[in-house]
């Protein structure tokens, strides 16, 4: 199992804030999502990387996740017998 680490990119004067997560190498940068606030946000972009890689399946029903000292977030699968 990998953990998907999620941060938050600061604007640069070409381009506005952005979500970054990372996996296992692979990466995705969405764009801010202003309509959602709060952890999902990060929740976000960690779903898109999931997409991307095609991890979703029945096996792993939820993403959890949460906020690290640094100020970014990691996400895990979690499948219903963890609960």
């Amino acid at each position: 199992m990998q953990a998907i680490h999620v941060k938050y990119l600061y604007p640069t004067n070409t381009r506005g804030t952005r979500i970054k997560a990372t996996c296992a190498g692979v990466s995705v940068t969405i764009p801010y999502p202003y309509e959602l606030s709060g952890m999902d946000v990060y929740r976000e972009a960690a779903q898109t990387l999931c997409n991307k890689l095609g991890w979703i399946a029945p096996t792993y029903p939820r993403i959890v996740g949460g906020k690290l000292p640094d100020g970014s977030y990691s996400f895990v699968f979690v499948t219903a017998d963890q609960e």
